[in-house]
């Protein structure tokens, strides 16, 4: 087991893991690799948009300082639960919208006490953001046509003032017809107006067709 560059995320050949959190327990049915005592989780990237990311970008400090993440659209915690390994001792705050994912996010938070899930909109941060206080990195990946609003309305709400931010643009849920370019330079000027600094984008094809991941910083 190799060190990645990425904090406390590890390759074997040409796969990426982290360390479980919680040996003896897989959340989706992965992988799982002992080395030297320790058990690894094999980080899907076709089912992680993250994982994808951190194989297509080079390595940055994402993930250093970090003691209180808002994850905006949990979905059934795949990627989720990666990132509870990779920051064992933050405040993990997870927002999910639907019901049915959301039963599966709290079985896997009392498994793992870094997270805390919450039922609700993302759209609406006023509703959780009393719970979240101010995050030092704010991760988004939810399907809604008005992606990059939701995403500066929640650090408003939420975001540190020096904090970080990873947008995963889904372009076809902003629009079917506009081609990718054109969407990602509408998200770009709605975060730049509300003072964000786009410090990269990376396509994250062929991991995950028609999605794009902003790095931002607030």
């Amino acid at each position: 087991m190799q060190p990645s560059g990425w904090k406390e995320v590890y390759r074997r050949g040409r796969d990426l893991y982290t360390r479980n959190l919680t040996p003896g327990r897989r959340v989706y049915g992965e992988d799982v690799h002992t080395e030297d005592g320790v058990e690894y989780r094999r980080w899907d990237p076709f089912r992680s948009k993250l994982a994808a990311y951190l194989l297509r970008a080079r390595p940055h400090a994402l993930f250093e300082d970090v003691g209180t993440v808002l994850y905006l659209g949990g979905g059934h915690g795949t990627t989720v639960s990666h990132l509870s390994d990779i920051l064992p001792d933050a405040r993990i705050v997870v927002v999910e919208k639907s019901p049915l994912a959301f039963a599966p996010l709290l079985a896997l938070a009392q498994d793992r006490p870094n997270l805390r899930p919450i039922l609700a909109d993302a759209q609406l941060p006023e509703r959780y953001a009393a719970d979240v206080g101010r995050a030092e990195l704010l991760y988004q990946d939810v399907a809604q046509r008005t992606q990059a609003s939701i995403f500066v309305e929640n650090s408003r709400a939420c975001l540190a003032a020096r904090g970080r931010g990873l947008l995963m643009l889904k372009v076809r849920s902003v629009t079917q017809a506009r081609p990718a370019a054109a969407v990602l330079d509408e998200a770009r000027r709605i975060l730049t107006a509300a003072g964000h600094v786009v410090r990269g984008t990376v396509d994250l094809a062929p991991l995950s067709r028609e999605h794009l991941a902003m790095r931002l910083d607030a």
